[in-house]
C-alpha cells in the first residue's frame, strides 16, 4: 500500500506533522516492507481542515495530528494488517 500525504503552502507544518507520525506508526507497527510513504505538492485548494491524503486508492482530506491514529487504523491495518 502506498500512503500519499499532499503537502500545501497553507498547511505545510502541519502536513509534516502528518507525514512524521504516518512513519512512525508504520514502524511502530513493522509494516516497512508492506506500507510505503511519499509525499507530494498540492496544487488543490482544500476545504477541510485536515490534510489531503491518499491511502492506495482511497482518498481523504481531513487527516490531522490528533486523528492520526484513528485514520491510520481504518485505512492501514483494516487493509494490510498489522505484523
Amino acid at each position: 500500500m502506498v500512503i500519499e500525504v499532499y503537502i500545501g503552502k497553507s498547511l505545510r507544518l502541519k502536513a509534516l506533522e502528518v507525514l512524521k507520525g504516518f512513519r512512525r506508526l508504520i514502524e511502530e507497527n513493522h509494516l516497512e516492507n508492506r506500507v510505503s510513504l511519499n509525499a507530494s505538492l498540492c496544487v488543490g485548494d482544500f476545504g477541510q481542515a485536515g490534510i489531503p491524503v491518499r491511502f492506495g486508492g482511497k482518498f481523504t482530506d481531513y487527516v490531522s495530528a490528533e486523528n492520526l491514529e484513528n485514520v491510520f487504523g481504518e485505512y492501514v491495518l483494516q487493509t494490510v494488517g498489522s505484523c
